[in-house]
């Protein structure tokens, strides 16, 4: 694990079981602070429902990050393999097939393991 504390924040979809079995696991291993959006004044940090609904967030000094980004945010607070698939996800080449790679995985996450109809995105 990171021996400081990161700044950012990655909030959640806390309706979703497959978004949260995975904020539980980066609770576990990250060094960063997760967070349901149910919990969060969504207009404060300039996010909308529907925003939070569709994707997860990365919050850090007033910048937000969506979907592969925020989790590849996430990864880097985690120990240093993780931390190092991180940066790969984030890095500019890899960057688009990331988050071409995200749309599915959130759009199809209620038939991931721990997920349910809850999981489903508004439509």
């Amino acid at each position: 694990m990171a021996t400081s504390r990161s700044s950012g924040t990655l909030v959640y979809d806390a309706d979703c079981g497959f978004c949260t079995t995975s904020a539980g696991w980066l609770q576990a291993h990250g060094d960063c602070a997760v967070v349901p959006w149910q919990g969060l004044d969504l207009a404060a940090e300039g996010l909308t429902r529907d925003e939070v609904s569709a994707a997860a967030y990365w919050l850090e000094n007033g910048e937000k990050r969506r979907g592969s980004r925020a989790i590849a945010a996430a990864l880097r607070s985690c120990g240093p393999a993780y931390a190092a698939l991180g940066r790969l996800i984030d890095l500019p080449p890899v960057r688009p097939l990331a988050a071409v790679g995200y749309g599915p995985l959130a759009r199809y996450r209620y038939k991931l393991p721990g997920g349910t109809d809850a999981c489903r995105m508004p439509q």
